[in-house]
């Protein structure tokens, strides 16, 4: 069983940056990382996804250039730096593992396990 821990959500005012920690315990090899995202009264959406073993990354159109992912493949933790925030980015923000392949990593479908997620909150 993988279980998932978020962390790094909070409060920052717009142009700030924040660090969102994964910490992955049961974690295959084989699976991908990302990172989804839920504003109030919207759908959940794709923000950012990593493969383990290679370290291919995906972003969504409205968060590159601004987010990065990373990950420690030391260690089991996944990255999500922000910068450059925007109000529109405020949100609960998960994190999810799954296997998955180029753009199908994007979708929530692929991703079996999912953290409880954290609070990003951008102020004007």
């Amino acid at each position: 069983q993988v279980h998932l821990v978020e962390s790094g959500g909070g409060l920052v005012q717009a142009g700030g940056s924040l660090r969102l920690s994964c910490a992955a315990s049961g974690r295959k090899s084989s699976y991908a990382m990302g990172w989804f995202r839920q504003a109030p009264g919207k759908e959940r959406e794709f923000v950012a996804a990593i493969t383990w073993t290679a370290g291919n990354t995906f972003y969504a159109d409205s968060v590159k250039g601004r987010f990065t992912i990373s990950r420690d493949s030391a260690k089991n933790p996944v990255y999500l730096q922000m910068n450059s925030l925007k109000p529109e980015d405020t949100g609960v923000y998960y994190c999810a593992a799954g296997y998955c392949v180029g753009d199908g990593c994007l979708d929530p479908i692929p991703y079996d396990y999912w953290g409880q997620g954290t609070q990003v909150t951008v102020s004007p």
